[in-house]
């Protein structure tokens, strides 16, 4: 749960930003999968990050909610896989249903999400100081890494997850 990519925008939405946002990620090893939410997806992003041999991308293409259903407990078809060539909003969604898009989209809210809520909640950060695209690109990188350090610092020590119970120690 490092940063390893990180870019700021002043684009109205994200539309075209899934390209930058994958070549904004320092190559540590090989991305075989990008993940992203709604307001990434359009044909032309994807076919770019696909395109020569590229990571496969699973981007939603519509806002589901997050509390089951009971259908969601009922046993559904496997869909067929799409096939190759350029990938619409139907095989985008096909793709997402399949075992496999369902098995790697779910890693998202594992992997992209806390690192949000951890920068907001534990480090509170919640707005920018500065302005302007540069100063706001500087303070943005300021707080990944200063998010990597207090990861790296965690991970390093053994301490991967927090103490249970109350932090104030009870006399028996």
């Amino acid at each position: 749960m490092l940063v390893l990519g990180a870019y700021v925008t002043d684009a109205p939405n994200d539309k075209l930003q899934l390209v930058p946002a994958v070549a904004s990620v320092v190559a540590v090893r090989e991305v075989t999968q990008v993940l992203a939410d709604t307001g990434y997806f359009s044909e032309a992003a994807v076919a770019a990050v696909e395109s020569d041999g590229g990571p496969t991308a699973y981007v939603a293409v519509e806002k589901t909610g997050h509390h089951r259903t009971v259908a969601d407990l009922l046993a559904v078809p496997e869909p067929e896989t799409p096939t190759t060539g350029p990938i619409d909003r139907d095989a985008m969604r096909r793709r997402l249903r399949t075992a496999a898009g369902r098995a790697a989209y779910k890693k998202r809210k594992e992997t992209v999400e806390p690192v949000f809520g951890i920068i907001k909640s534990a480090m509170r950060f919640r707005q920018f100081l500065l302005r302007g695209i540069r100063k706001v690109a500087l303070e943005w990188s300021l707080i990944t890494l200063a998010y990597n350090f207090r990861r790296l610092a965690r991970v390093l020590s053994g301490a991967t997850t927090r103490p249970a119970g109350n932090l104030v120690p009870q006399a028996a």
